[in-house]
């Protein structure tokens, strides 16, 4: 195959070896010294697309978007496909975290995606529709998979409350990985990605707050966080929503309690049934525990309201304390 008048060839050994090499060091998280041999990789092998794919990769582990976005670039002119390859994705991903929506909406549509509509005045890509998804929050920390909404291949709007640990909020919007960690799968049967956040990309302005329960039965439960959603916030039973998984679970396809059905109760959850924590734990569905931990994310000047109106509803059935702002 000729690319710009030049024959392509297989790479050498040295650019296999230096490749390896450099892959095995980025597992170790020695960058620097990555980056380093896959530069040396791309002077030996200038024409091969996979030497500036690499490159953008490091930069995209590294952050350096605008260093993934040249190499990135270099690497989708010499391909010799026309759709579908991944490269492209790795352009979409430095498009949006830098913000350039040209390029990003052109990288979507390279990659075979359609990006429905006219460009909004900033020329960002909306309305691709892309449905709800889990987001695993600091993968590489204390790592907490929640729920959010898909803007477009490469953002979620978090849309569960995370806990204090992860450092993220109802609401904001977090850059992710293109290929999943596992999945999460309904009792009403599908299936839903779950994707690594690479880094915050809009922060939220509304608190994270924990406050304990007393609510006599589920409908009261209920009511709080239909009362949340009502204003325009949430609220959310960590004492029903949160389960601790070890990290071949969690990577792995597990059943969700998401939409309709029983609870899937898994052998691998390391929670505690029906005793409230900040680390997490599930009721079985027989038994209610009146007491709980519920996450809030509302405004300082509304969350006493919030909860005091709760309480006026049914003050026979209803009770909060210790409200605290966590995040």
């Amino acid at each position: 195959m000729r690319i710009f008048g030049k024959v392509r060839h297989r790479p050498s050994a040295s650019w296999r070896q230096a490749t390896d090499r450099a892959f095995t060091l980025i597992g170790d998280g020695r960058y620097e010294d990555a980056g380093a041999l896959l530069t040396r990789a791309a002077d030996l092998e200038p024409w091969l697309s996979e030497s500036w794919f690499n490159l953008a990769l490091l930069h995209k582990f590294r952050h350096d978007w605008d260093q993934a976005r040249a190499a990135g670039l270099r690497a989708v002119a010499l391909l010799d496909r026309e759709t579908g390859a991944p490269d492209w994705w790795n352009v979409g991903i430095a498009a949006t975290a830098l913000q350039d929506w040209p390029l990003a909406r052109r990288a979507w549509q390279a990659y075979g995606l359609k990006v429905p509509g006219a460009p909004t005045e900033n020329g960002e890509p909306l309305g691709m529709e892309l449905g709800s998804a889990a987001v695993r929050l600091s993968p590489e920390g204390e790592a907490e998979v929640v729920w959010g909404r898909r803007l477009d291949p490469a953002r979620i709007e978090v849309l569960s409350i995370p806990l204090p640990s992860s450092g993220r909020r109802w609401g904001e919007v977090v850059l992710h990985d293109g290929v999943p960690h596992g999945e999460r799968v309904t009792a009403a049967g599908p299936s839903f990605p779950v994707f690594d956040e690479i880094e915050l990309w809009a922060p939220s302005p509304v608190p994270t707050w924990v406050v304990l329960l007393e609510a006599a039965t589920e409908a009261d439960r209920d009511a709080l966080e239909r009362l949340a959603a009502d204003a325009g916030f949430a609220a959310e039973d960590w004492s029903s929503s949160v389960r601790l998984l070890c990290r071949s679970c969690s990577e792995s396809q597990m059943p969700s309690d998401e939409g309709d059905g029983e609870q899937h109760l898994d052998p691998h959850d390391h929670s505690e049934p029906g005793h409230p924590g900040p680390l997490g734990h599930r009721t079985n569905g027989d038994l209610w525990v009146p007491e709980r931990e519920c996450g809030l994310a509302a405004p300082p000047g509304l969350v006493r309201g919030l909860l005091d109106g709760w309480v006026a509803d049914s003050p026979d059935s209803r009770e909060w304390r210790d409200l605290e702002e966590v995040c």
